[in-house]
């Protein structure tokens, strides 16, 4: 599932491919957009911004409408050039905005809708977000604020409560546990002021590592922008099978102790969760759990 770090991504590569430019041409295969389309074209229209709000992505074009997309599970945008072979099936297309040179796809994307500003300030469609951790004015104390205001809820689904903080998804709220120590089925009300430290600290760092742009390669006009564009990763590590902690990691040694990492459903939308039970200790119940679990496995 694309988590804040991807909208982002995608958010920003669409800014420099559109932004500032004419709309040429507007198609789309949702009867909705077709709609509002055909009353109020978007072809001639100046693509003013592109922005990541949390997990959604939003785009301006003058004259206040607003093109407003979610992921979900398996939605992305693509940019090519116009004239250029596309590389998915035109049966994926969901809408695409095209300029003088480039044409930007949305490809399976099933949230899809036209606001005006103050249509999309009243609709509920896209929640109010908790601070986001990729924008330049995240507030840490209205995070922690929101956190602590969940004492009773598991740290693990605060974190991916996009109306407490908004950005993190699965892979994030699991590899942040494991980086603080936390047990990710621990109450709020359980954490130290240290531990609730880190944990502020690595999601917001994590996931701006996985947007940052890097340093420059070269000299003079030849030198260009290094920026990380792989696969989701949070040990640092470049290589595919070692980029993540505990994530998607079930049965495998924990890449700092060897323990078994253990894997459980969370939440009410019963989301995989990963954690090793030697660096992430948690109270008796969950220990106790843990147990069982591993001796179901071992058959004992």
């Amino acid at each position: 599932m694309p988590e804040g770090d991807t909208i982002f991504r995608s958010a920003r590569a669409l800014g420099r491919a559109l932004a500032g430019k004419i709309v040429t041409s507007f198609e789309t295969a949702l009867a909705p957009l077709a709609s509002v389309d055909d009353d109020t074209p978007v072809a001639g229209r100046t693509i003013e911004t592109v922005e990541a709000r949390g997990k959604w992505l939003l785009i301006y074009f003058s004259g206040d409408l607003i093109l407003v997309t979610h992921m979900l599970m398996s939605g992305s945008w693509h940019i090519y050039r116009v004239g250029e072979r596309w590389r998915v099936p035109r049966s994926a297309m969901r809408c695409v905005v095209r300029v003088q040179d480039f044409e930007a796809i949305a490809c399976n994307v099933p949230v899809a809708k036209f606001f005006t500003a103050r249509t999309l300030e009243r609709n509920s469609m896209i929640p109010k977000l908790g601070p986001d951790l990729l924008r330049a004015d995240y507030d840490e104390a209205e995070a922690r604020a929101r956190v602590l205001a969940r004492a009773d809820e598991e740290i693990a689904n605060v974190l991916l409560n996009q109306r407490v903080i908004a950005g993190l998804g699965n892979v994030y709220k699991t590899e942040v546990c494991f980086l603080c120590g936390v047990h990710p089925f621990r109450k709020v009300a359980s954490l130290t002021p240290a531990e609730l430290d880190c944990l502020l600290f690595q999601s917001r760092k994590l996931i701006r590592e996985n947007v940052h742009e890097g340093a420059r390669a070269g000299s003079g006009a030849d030198d260009k922008i290094l920026t990380y564009t792989g696969a989701r990763r949070t040990t640092g590590s470049a290589d595919q099978a070692s980029r993540l902690w505990v994530y998607g990691r079930q049965g495998q040694p924990c890449r700092r102790c060897g323990t078994a990492v253990l894997m459980r459903k969370q939440g009410p939308d019963a989301r995989s969760t990963y954690w090793c039970p030697q660096c992430q200790p948690g109270d008796t119940a969950i220990a106790g759990w843990a147990m069982t679990s591993r001796r179901k496995r071992v058959g004992c």
